[in-house]
Order: structure tokens, then C-alpha cells, then sequence
């Protein structure tokens, strides 16, 4: 960062993540905190672009970035009280459609990124394009409705089964929340959602994700997520310790499969008609670490084995971990 002359600078939220690295969430705030603080160097006015802060206002972040901010800022939200905010949203498995308003401009934008966290992040990049840098309302309207979804984020996996099944990369507590939130507006049915937490990584985070999730999911199935060297028995007994303390009971709305393919066919396997499977954690990542080794390994690979083996068609074969049986 110390090279990079930053004329704009745009966060869309700062949650429980790297803790092992930054020890606690002032610290890595702060860290985060460096980018708007970039923004005091060099002069904008040279490149025809004025220097600017584009901060989250429904963030628990906003306050200190805000303060810290050398440069304007514009602020957005999901509320009326930001330079900038949305509303009329409306997500579905199919789109991602709002209404946004601020300085004198209304317009929709309808977008194949589903999940309302999404438009959080559409309002950063609006902030910086439409109200940063002056592009045409249009251009960025026919930008969000052309963009290819994002591989491993919120993927659906579709082999023609009578449920939705999703690959996301959530990996986070705040990840989770709004993964499995998500999921739930996308159905009426069951929510079954598998994931693991990975090793040598924040440790507290493995008891608060499974606290977290089932209180939102129906079903939860907690498995493997790159181990590396730790003891896979032990990441699950806290991650069942989590899962007890959201209220959950394990055999009736959670349960501990440490082989990770076997975990995406249990949750397969207990879907019905209108449910949603959703499988966090590796997203687009191909590969999976045990002890000093990366297994080939794709969440949506696995997710389409398991569907067709359910389903009896022709399919992927099944990636092994050293898990398997």
C-alpha cells in the first residue's frame, strides 16, 4: 500500500475475520482503517477525480472509518439516512433487483447477484462509479444486469432436482449470518447447510459460526474445512459445542460428519421438494489441505456428484479426501 497513490477508497463491511493474525477486531480494524487513511496523499485534481471515502452506514465500521476519513466520504445504507440507499429489494434465486436514491439521482438496478448482503456491496461499487467517478447511470445499469454470477459465491447447482442446492464461500460468522439469511428468502422449505472451519485460522470463530447457523438453518451438518495440521476431532468437537450453545441438539437439527463428500450426500440426501442445500466454506477453492498436503477438492464438483448419485444420472465422480472411506 505504501507505493499506491489512492485517489477513492470504498469498504463494504469489517467483521470477525484474520483474528488469529490481527488478535482482535480493533486491530484488524484499524488495519482496514490504513486504506481510508491512503486516501491523504497525492492530489486527485491532476487525474480529474476528486479524492473520496465510499463507507458502509449500516456497519458497526462506519463510525471509525468515517473519523479517520482525509477525504469526503459518501455514505450508504439500506436506510434513508446516507448520501446514498436502496430499497424496493427484492431477491430470488434468479436476480437481485433495487431501487436506489441519493443526490439527486433514482434508479433501479437488477443484477444476477443474488443475496440482499449483495446489495451492500452493489451500493460500494455505485459509489464509487455513478457518484465517484461520474459513469452514466446506464452503463452501470447494464453492467449489473450483464456480470457473469461469481464462481463459488451463491452458485447454484442445478441437475434439474425439485430443490436448490448452492455453493458460497462463506467462511466467517458475518459470512454465515448472511449466506444462511439469504437462503432462508429463497425458500419456504427446509434450509440444510454444510460447512466445516479450518484449521491453524481463528479459533473462535469455529464455535460461532455452528451458534450462529443453527439458530437460521433447519439442518446443519458440520464437517471438514482444510484441517491442515490440527486434529480434525478436536476442530469438531468445538464446532459442536458452538452448535449446542445456539440450541441445537446433535442427531435431531445437527450433526458431525468429518468426511466432507459424505456430508454434501447426507445433506442431499435429506432434502425434500422446495428445500435449499447450501454448502459453505470453499466456494471456487480446488483444493483441500490435510496436514502438510492439498487434496484436489471443488465444493461445486462434489455438490454435482452428489446430486446425480441421488438423482441417478451421469455425473462427476466424487473427490476422495483422506476422510474417506
Amino acid at each position: 500500500m505504501a507505493e499506491v497513490d489512492y485517489d477513492l477508497a470504498a469498504v463494504t463491511n469489517v467483521t470477525h475475520e484474520h483474528l488469529d493474525y490481527h488478535r482482535n477486531y480493533q486491530g484488524y480494524l484499524q488495519a482496514k482503517g490504513k486504506l481510508v487513511e491512503a486516501l491523504s496523499g497525492g492530489d486527485a485534481s491532476k487525474k480529474g477525480v476528486r479524492k473520496l471515502a465510499v463507507l458502509n452506514k449500516d456497519d458497526q465500521s462506519y463510525p471509525y472509518l468515517a473519523k479517520i476519513s482525509p477525504a469526503k466520504i459518501i455514505s450508504y445504507s439500506i436506510k434513508s439516512d446516507a448520501d446514498i440507499w436502496a430499497d424496493q429489494i427484492e431477491n430470488t434465486a434468479q436476480y437481485l433487483s433495487f431501487a436506489v436514491h441519493g443526490q439527486g439521482k433514482d434508479f433501479v438496478i437488477k443484477t444476477p447477484l443474488i443475496g440482499r448482503y449483495n446489495v451492500h456491496n452493489s451500493l460500494a461499487a455505485l459509489g464509487v462509479t455513478v457518484f465517484g467517478l461520474d459513469i452514466p447511470v446506464s452503463a452501470a445499469q447494464k453492467a449489473f444486469e450483464t456480470i457473469p454470477p461469481v464462481p463459488g459465491r451463491m452458485e447454484r447447482i442445478d441437475l434439474g432436482q425439485d430443490f436448490l442446492a448452492i455453493v458460497d464461500f462463506a467462511h466467517t460468522p458475518n459470512a454465515i449470518t448472511q449466506a444462511l439469511m439469504t437462503a432462508r428468502e429463497l425458500t419456504t422449505g427446509k434450509v440444510i447447510a454444510v460447512f466445516g472451519s479450518a484449521g491453524l485460522r481463528d479459533v473462535e470463530k469455529r464455535k460461532l459460526m455452528p451458534e450462529i447457523a443453527v439458530q437460521i438453518a433447519d439442518e446443519v451438518i458440520l464437517t471438514t474445512e482444510d484441517p491442515r495440521t490440527e486434529s480434525l476431532d478436536a476442530i469438531l468437537a468445538d464446532m459442536k459445542e458452538g452448535a449446542e450453545k445456539g440450541g441445537g441438539k446433535e442427531g435431531v437439527d445437527f450433526w458431525l460428519e468429518p468426511d466432507r463428500p459424505d456430508a454434501i450426500r447426507k445433506a442431499v440426501a435429506r432434502a425434500s421438494a422446495g428445500d435449499l442445500v447450501v454448502t459453505c466454506g470453499k466456494g471456487h477453492e480446488q483444493s483441500m489441505c490435510f496436514g502438510h498436503v492439498e487434496y484436489p477438492w471443488d465444493d461445486r464438483t462434489a455438490l454435482r456428484a452428489a446430486l446425480a448419485e441421488h438423482l441417478g444420472l451421469h455425473g462427476p465422480e466424487m473427490p476422495e479426501l483422506p476422510t474417506s472411506k
